[in-house]
């Protein structure tokens, strides 16, 4: 029936009847049930499935479950699989530890806050405690200060600081012959403070300047133009200097004209008080022209005086100027060894005037004369000397008369005879040279004996002067029993046995002192008008100008590099080597003592000075003798002297020591583009106690390296820029260095800190002396007649090395400034022995040798570049410098010592409790 009603639907919806029903029913029964199979596809088959879904994982069996995991070792059958597996086991056991640390860390985090609290709380308190100590310190302070001040005198400048113009009238004295200070100077114009400023007339400006020798007027400008004292300013002046000889015989002015020129000088004030009037001669036959001249309450400075014109303490003996334009050679000048010469004592002079017809022509004397006239003994001097010589006991020079024509000399002076060049060859061969003064007692002084004097001197020949009332040039001051022998007439006859007692070590010393006397007050122009000055300066109790100080050119330079510790630096076992300063570095006290300066302190001077004034300008660190040692202060350091707590180990470490209480020291570092060695040695400076700051003199043209860091050594590191590549810069007097104790070291000099404070404390006890490590020795060479330089190791020693040691800054100056500049010449010339010369200076000026401190052998710098003392020229070129400075000293100055420094307890064997006093090495 269905097929034919499909067939009746294709046919047109008839069928066997042809009807249109059949086929629309047909269609409504297909339309229905697509509908119906659609709605249960659409309705009924999710709710199956999301039934299912929801119901098949609760079942018991696993093994019914369709869509719920598998077990492991169901999905780990596939390989890959399996290594999946192991990495997320792996995974999860990493993420439980770093939980277990996370949450440790937060554990430490908390104690960690609660630790920053309590410092901070710790922080505040001390804040507090601080701030209370600096009130307390403060206190002191004030306290301190208000019972200085209770105990000490207040000192104030001088009321008056420059003079009136209007000068104060004094009262007259009797006459100008009983001038002195008190009565004929006017101290109102010098005060403490002024500095001493000195004004020089203009010579050319007065007629009796046409009338001076050339070459003394020409040498006295020249010495004007370069002293400290010397002022343009006239109104402030303390001394009015004016230069009136030597003159020239043909143009000399008559003596009522050069007394007026003299009262008409614009600053004469009627009297010519604070003026000093020079006389100088150059020849032995200067005239004493201002004998009748009207001089005033001026001074007088010349080389020949009658006792009726010299006021003792007012005038001034001057010697002769020899060298007026030239300077003299000092390899020219015999040696001072060997001692005795050919000759025992010379004398060569004729007497051209006796003494009685001089009395007889010179009667304008006769008013001023008191008692009888003196005795004659120059006849009986000739008879015994002649005598002398005929006994033939010793070789002996005398002659009476002249081969040639004497030189002009005044009545009853012995002339002298021949030229200046023969005497002073004669004098060479002399161990005495006899000066016989004038016959005529009231001559004090000639020019003639003053030449004779300077020659002697010149050459080393001891001087006897026979008269005993003689004023030799500046007798105030100069101690001349150190250097000449002053006899009275009458000994005569004992004259030769004296002579013969006296000990070589005697002459030596006498030979000595004479040379320093010729080089430091006679030699040159500058020495003469520089000694008369500081005679008057030093009369009138005016301190010395300051010596001038090198002026240290900084080089600016990086810091900020933390600085290593060297484990050989820092390895001192159990000792405490003193406190690292921790507040701002201390400078060494200053020369305090220049308006308190008395004739009895400055009789005490290291340079040797025979008299009681100092030459050169002083020095901010003049030192100051172990038997002048005073308190200086209070600070670190100070102990008792003696037993008590002071001599225990604790005591010694935690002190300084020695009779200075507080007191620092600076190192001086030469260096020459070694940046790394440089460093390096800066670096083992760190921590080192009672360091003040480090001068690294920086003595190559080519400035630092930009980039070059320079260590924090917790010490001010001041890298001086240098003029020229010099050796002799190393003892350049800086003005950086405010400490009295220098320690000098190389840049490759390996020390230890125990041995550098060790030799500070040495140095301490022994100021005036080198005190270091690598000590040498000179040798007399036998074969060759010359002095050798030895470095190796022998029982005695005579230098140490100024690569490390210690030494006071006041030979600084000397070796700067007062040492013969052919010693510094010839140190630049070989760039070599600069250490050798310091040796030099420090034993001829105190003459004591240098003091060796024990070390651990570890000087030089292990790897460092090799330096200049590795060359083989180099001991050759130290062999020329001894025999060359000892050609300039005249002598050997350096002495022998064959003991070296330990520490008193040194390998000395106590109970454990009782070894700390400075056990060393």
């Amino acid at each position: 029936e269905l097929m034919t009603g499909y067939t009746m639907l294709r046919n047109g919806g008839v069928g066997n009847g042809g009807q249109p029903w059949v086929l629309r029913w047909s269609s409504r029964i297909r339309l229905t049930w697509l509908s119906f199979t659609l709605f249960i596809i659409l309705v009924f088959f999710p709710l199956i499935a999301h039934y299912y879904l929801t119901t098949i994982d609760d079942a018991d069996d696993a093994g019914k479950r369709i869509f719920g995991p598998r077990t492991g070792n169901e999905l780990c059958e596939v390989k890959h699989v399996q290594d999946l597996c192991r990495i997320r086991e792996s995974v999860s056991e990493e993420l439980l530890q770093l939980e277990a640390k996370r949450q440790e860390l937060n554990s430490e985090i908390a104690k960690l806050n609660l630790k920053i609290e309590a410092c901070k709380k710790s922080i505040e308190n001390a804040k507090q405690d601080l701030l209370q100590l600096k009130n307390v310190i403060s206190q002191t302070e004030h306290s301190y200060k208000e019972l200085m001040a209770q105990n000490q005198p207040k000192l104030s400048l001088p009321i008056r600081l420059l003079p009136d113009k209007d000068d104060v009238t004094f009262p007259l004295p009797k006459s100008n012959r009983n001038c002195r200070l008190h009565n004929c100077f006017d101290y109102s114009r010098c005060p403490l403070t002024s500095g001493f400023p000195v004004y020089v007339y203009n010579s050319d400006d007065y007629p009796f300047g046409s009338s001076l020798d050339p070459l003394i007027k020409q040498a006295f400008e020249a010495t004007v133009r370069t002293n400290v004292y010397v002022t343009e300013n006239a109104n402030i002046a303390c001394v009015y200097i004016v230069l009136v000889g030597e003159m020239q015989e043909p143009a000399m002015p008559k003596p009522t004209e050069l007394e007026q020129q003299l009262h008409s000088l614009p600053y004469w004030r009627t009297d010519g008080h604070n003026h000093l009037i020079i006389n100088l001669s150059r020849k032995s036959e200067t005239q004493n022209f201002l004998y009748n001249i009207s001089t005033g309450r001026a001074m007088i400075a010349q080389s020949t005086f009658y006792d009726v014109q010299y006021r003792p303490g007012f005038d001034i003996v001057v010697s002769p100027l020899v060298h007026a334009m030239s300077e003299p050679n000092f390899l020219e000048i015999p040696p001072q060894v060997p001692v005795k010469r050919k000759y025992l004592f010379s004398f060569q002079g004729e007497k051209i005037e006796s003494l009685r017809s001089s009395l007889q022509e010179v009667r304008s004397f006769e008013e001023e004369i008191e008692g009888n006239a003196p005795a004659d003994y120059d006849d009986r001097i000739i008879t015994t000397l002649k005598a002398v010589q005929d006994s033939k006991l010793d070789f002996v020079l005398v002659e009476f008369t002249c081969k040639n024509q004497p030189k002009v000399s005044l009545p009853t002076e012995w002339a002298l005879c021949g030229e200046r060049d023969d005497r002073l060859e004669l004098l060479k061969l002399s161990t005495f040279a006899l000066i016989i003064t004038p016959g005529d007692t009231r001559l004090v002084i000639s020019a003639g004996c003053a030449m004779r004097l300077f020659e002697a001197l010149e050459v080393g020949a001891i001087p006897v002067v026979l008269g005993e009332q003689v004023q030799l040039p500046y007798n105030d001051v100069i101690r001349w029993n150190e250097a000449a022998l002053i006899i009275p007439k009458p000994r005569i006859t004992e004259v030769h046995f004296l002579l013969r007692s006296i000990s070589d070590n005697d002459l030596l010393a006498m030979r000595r002192q004479g040379r320093f006397l010729w080089e430091t007050y006679f030699s040159t122009s500058d020495n003469v008008f520089s000694t008369v000055l500081a005679i008057i300066r030093t009369r009138i109790q005016i301190p010395a100008a300051p010596i001038r100080e090198e002026t240290a050119v900084e080089i600016p330079h990086r810091s900020g590099k933390a600085a290593g510790t060297d484990p050989n630096m820092a390895d001192n076992g159990d000792l405490d080597l003193g406190p690292v300063e921790t507040e701002p570095p201390y400078a060494s006290p200053k020369y305090l003592r220049n308006f308190t300066l008395t004739a009895m302190d400055i009789y005490r001077n290291w340079n040797s000075a025979p008299g009681p004034f100092h030459l050169f300008p002083y020095t901010p660190f003049d030192p100051i003798l172990p038997s002048e040692a005073k308190f200086l202060g209070s600070g670190t350091g100070f102990r008792p002297i003696g037993g008590g707590a002071g001599g225990s180990g604790k005591e010694f470490q935690a002190a300084l020591g020695g009779n200075v209480p507080r007191e620092q020291f600076t190192v001086v570092m030469l260096t020459y583009e070694r940046e790394e060695v440089l460093m390096n040695s800066l670096e083992r400076l760190n921590g080192l106690p009672y360091l003040n700051k480090v001068v690294v003199v920086w003595n190559s043209p080519k400035l630092p390296s930009e980039d070059l860091l320079w260590p924090d050594i917790g010490v001010p590191i001041m890298v001086v820029r240098t003029e020229k590549n010099s050796l002799n810069n190393r003892f350049l007097p800086w003005d950086e260095i405010e400490t009295e104790a220098i320690l000098s070291i190389d840049d490759d000099a390996h020390l230890r800190h125990d041995e550098i404070m060790f030799g500070f404390r040495v140095w301490r006890e022994a100021r005036d002396r080198i005190v270091g490590f690598p000590g040498r020795y000179h040798a007399w060479d036998i074969p060759h007649q010359s002095w050798l330089y030895n470095s190796n190791y022998s029982c005695e020693l005579s230098m140490v090395l100024t690569g490390a040691a210690f030494f006071h800054k006041y030979y600084a100056y000397l070796y700067s400034y007062v040492m013969p500049q052919a010693i510094r010449d010839m140190v630049d010339e070989y760039i070599n022995c600069e250490d050798i010369a310091m040796n030099f200076l420090v034993s001829h000026l105190t003459r004591k040798p240098p003091i060796k401190v024990t070390s651990r052998w570890t000087f030089r710098c292990p790897g460092c570049p090799q330096a200049l003392s590795h060359d083989d020229s180099h001991f050759h070129e130290r062999h020329k410098c001894i025999n060359f400075f000892v050609k300039v000293y005249g002598y050997m100055p350096l002495l022998y010592t064959q003991f070296r420094v330990d520490s008193v307890l040194f390998k000395t064997r106590l109970p454990h409790d009782k070894t700390k006093c400075f056990k060393f090495i």
